[in-house]
């Protein structure tokens, strides 16, 4: 079934809107997020964590950043160093908080999802196959800075 591009266009500023709300929701830390990017056919991830969806919108949702920013994220939610494999695990679980509440937020806009376990990636990888890709950054005020990708198949 082909989407028409203002149904398509439609699902995009909702999936923009319910990051941005979620991101403003999970995280405890003034921050600044940038306008989005349309992606080119390739991403270059350092660290960072994978979640897909599946139901009426698929793809996934990628946050990656420097390892220190997510550690200074987790000690803003949670009191504490975030370091190690604790590290590991809790950016697992900031991309599932994250990618749940988006989903939530987007079902009151009628888009039915469901989001796949959280990837961890570390060291040089590259992503490809996807149809659209969006970014945006998001600045955190004395922690650093994240980037939020949605790909799109």
């Amino acid at each position: 079934m082909s989407v028409s591009i203002e149904e398509r266009n439609r699902l995009i500023l909702h999936l923009l809107n319910g990051t941005n709300a979620s991101l403003k929701t999970i995280i405890p830390i003034q921050h600044k997020i940038s306008k989005p990017e349309l992606l080119g056919k390739f991403l270059k991830i350092h660290f960072g964590v994978l979640i897909g969806f599946t139901g009426d919108v698929k793809g996934k949702l990628i946050i990656d950043g420097e390892p220190s920013v997510f550690s200074m994220i987790g000690q803003s939610m949670f009191g504490m160093t975030v370091e190690g494999e604790m590290l590991q695990s809790f950016s697992g679980e900031l991309g599932n908080m994250i990618a749940g509440n988006l989903s939530t937020n987007i079902v009151k806009q009628g888009i039915q999802t469901d989001i796949t376990a959280p990837s961890i990636m570390e060291g040089s990888t590259t992503i490809s196959g996807y149809e659209r890709a969006l970014s945006i950054s998001v600045i955190f005020e004395n922690a650093g800075e994240i980037n939020v990708h949605l790909l799109l198949d």
